[in-house]
């Protein structure tokens, strides 16, 4: 069910939205060669303890996850696309890290995702994380009130075919609110004046991800990373917005 929330509403998600950036903000501040994914874990738990927040992810067990998640904050390095778990490995100079992050405030989520390059960059990994955030970008301008959500997926797959990246379908953006995952969902792709007529008060996740070279990707054996099928690199940006007839509210801008 597509829930629509009230101007009221929408004012009560900001602290949680403002959490989340400040979780991201942190742990790619601190995610450096030698950080262990671990201890980027650990920080974000520590921040969710100290604001008194809920974790989305900890308990977090839907379909295609092996068991609970386990962990507060995705970590997805270099070939993983989505739903890093975070493990023992100590970042690398060159790897291509995306922190994927989802938290409740006072009952109210928002959810986020930044990809960062640690230590020296790749130009194919430059411009690959420009790429989704110029995509994420374009998804949010279509955000408003009267248009349809075909024109938010097909903003951002314009921007993918331009940039020569395939998109992938079956993971993409979703509606938040009193939960991480709800209705809509929100194609990284799609046929502009199609689609769900956007209202104001809708709350939506706006997520897209490219991977260099395919648009395939399959589970790797800890049962939750979603790795490229061709070992190539990939990332990924996301906002949570609300929509109003002012236009679209960026809840987890990061400052």
């Amino acid at each position: 069910m597509i829930e629509l929330l009230s101007p009221a509403e929408i004012e009560q998600m900001r602290p949680a939205g403002r959490f989340v950036a400040s979780v991201l903000t942190a742990t790619s501040a601190a995610a450096d060669v030698g950080v262990n994914l671990l201890e980027l874990d650990a920080l974000a738990h520590d921040m969710i303890k100290a604001e008194g927040a809920t974790s989305c992810y900890i308990d977090y067990h839907p379909s295609f996850g092996g068991s609970p998640f386990g962990k507060v904050i995705c970590t997805s390095v270099n070939d993983a696309a989505l739903h890093g778990l975070p493990h023992d490995y100590r970042l690398r100079d060159g790897d291509l890290l995306t922190l994927d992050f989802a938290a409740s405030v006072d009952g109210w989520v928002c959810d986020s995702a930044v990809s960062i390059i640690v230590g020296t960059p790749r130009p194919d990994d430059v411009r690959l994380i420009d790429s989704v955030e110029r995509a994420l970008a374009a998804g949010i301008r279509q955000a408003t009130v009267g248009n349809r959500m075909g024109d938010i997926s097909a903003a951002i797959g314009d921007v993918a075919a331009d940039d020569g990246y395939p998109v992938n379908l079956d993971f993409g953006g979703h509606g938040v609110g009193r939960t991480m995952h709800g209705d809509p969902h929100v194609p990284n792709d799609g046929r502009p004046g199609r689609g769900l007529k956007l209202k104001a008060g809708l709350v939506i996740a706006i997520e897209p991800w490219f991977v260099l070279d395919t648009d395939e990707i399959y589970t790797d054996d800890d049962g939750w990373t979603l790795r490229s099928r061709t070992g190539s690199r990939a990332a990924h940006a996301e906002h949570t917005i609300a929509l109003t007839p002012q236009g679209p509210i960026v809840l987890t801008a990061r400052e």
